[in-house]
């Protein structure tokens, strides 16, 4: 079977030839392991969450280690935090011989403190969102990027919603001791509605009848198991900033839509929300070309006292930078670019140009947008703003 291609695989492969390790990290079933198998076939793979691997491991890691097949891929490696330290130790006896040890996991948190206690300086790591719309045609503001779900279009619907329940019970109950289930289900539909705003933790507390702090930490398992994205104020050069919340985006568009209880393209397009996750797709897909090209996940929003906003802030390198406006509509005009062109002027020390991101078509110039601002695609994007 032909498998559509990951901009990581270049990076991947070159960091194998460099490394004694790999890890792969990202939400689950972003197409880690599936990417892995790819890239090296020949690999001896192990799934960490089958109950007599975890067994063998726990009875006898450096046995188990020694019954493997180099190269090996271990996949889910933050069930089984232990094998690190025997990993290091293989490493540091044959530190010339490289990619011997492939591995993925879901859980970023749990999984970077092994990494960093073990493994700093042998090791390569990367993460794995959905597919991009620069790697995938289809993806798109409703269906989202996860494989199957691209894969089996009329499932949707069904795979999110055991997804989430796969979610619920075992990334979450392995980050923290949520208790209720049920109650942090609601608050994700609650998250959902909050998306493209700034986080208000106290308006999420209140329905639910929690504490802030509860609130505080139920976000912080999202951020570090990869389902959302918390954008930061830009405030660099401009004094104090105004505003000290995040604005907070989910990584899956597709996702987003099903929490909001949206089931078709044509209930997206009379809803509510459309703007909303227009701009989460942009975010999703901003945060996807630079980590998939192996970059930090780096992009701030900008608003200042006069009430001026720019969905996102870019850095491009060195004094350059992208300012993004995020608007779902097919036919851009002056009046939706009104707030970029004062804020180019706040800029005007930095090389810096505005673009206004809308829903198609493409390949054609918007006349009239204000002095130095272009329209394109969330499709062209990756390459024409962010150079990617």
């Amino acid at each position: 079977m032909s498998l559509t291609p990951r901009l990581l695989e270049k990076r991947l492969l070159q960091a194998s030839r460099g490394f004694g390790a790999v890890l792969l990290t990202g939400p689950r079933r972003s197409g880690k392991t599936t990417l892995l198998k790819k890239l090296f076939p020949k690999a001896d793979y192990r799934l960490l969450e089958d109950p007599d691997i975890i067994g063998q491991v726990r009875r006898d890691p450096r046995g188990f280690l020694d019954s493997l097949k180099l190269p090996a891929l271990l996949d889910e490696i933050q069930n089984a935090p232990e094998l690190f330290s025997y990993i290091r130790s293989r490493i540091d006896v044959h530190p010339q011989t490289k990619g011997r040890w492939l591995l993925t996991g879901s859980q970023e948190a749990p999984l970077m403190k092994g990494v960093s206690e073990s493994m700093a300086g042998r090791i390569a790591i990367f993460e794995l969102l959905p597919f991009s719309i620069q790697e995938n045609a289809k993806v798109n503001e409703f269906r989202g990027g996860f494989p199957e779900v691209l894969a089996r279009p009329r499932l949707a619907d069904d795979w999110f919603r055991s997804y989430l329940r796969t979610y619920l019970e075992r990334d979450v109950r392995a980050v923290a001791a949520v208790r209720d289930l049920a109650q942090f289900r609601q608050f994700l539909a609650l998250l959902a509605v909050q998306a493209g705003q700034t986080l208000n933790l106290t308006d999420l507390a209140g329905p639910l009848g929690v504490s802030v702090t509860t609130i505080k930490q139920w976000v912080g398992i999202l951020e570090v198991t990869g389902q959302i994205i918390l954008v930061q104020p830009y405030f660099k050069n401009f004094g104090k900033r105004l505003v000290k919340a995040p604005k907070v985006y989910f990584s899956d568009c597709g996702l987003l839509c099903h929490l909001l209880g949206l089931r078709s393209h044509a209930e997206l397009d009379r809803s509510p929300f459309l703007g909303a996750i227009f701009e989460n797709l942009v975010a999703s897909e901003i945060a996807k070309a630079q980590q998939h090209h192996g970059l930090r996940r780096e992009f701030y929003f900008f608003r200042d006292k006069l009430g001026l906003e720019a969905d996102f802030v870019v850095p491009l390198g060195g004094d350059r930078w992208a300012l993004i406006e995020a608007k779902a509509t097919h036919s851009p005009g002056l009046r939706m670019t009104a707030a970029l062109g004062k804020i180019l002027a706040l800029f005007k020390s930095k090389e810096c140009k505005a673009w206004l991101v809308h829903r198609g078509p493409g390949l054609e110039v918007y006349a009239g947008l204000g002095s130095g601002i272009q329209a394109v695609t969330v499709g062209e994007m990756a390459e024409k703003v962010l150079g990617l």
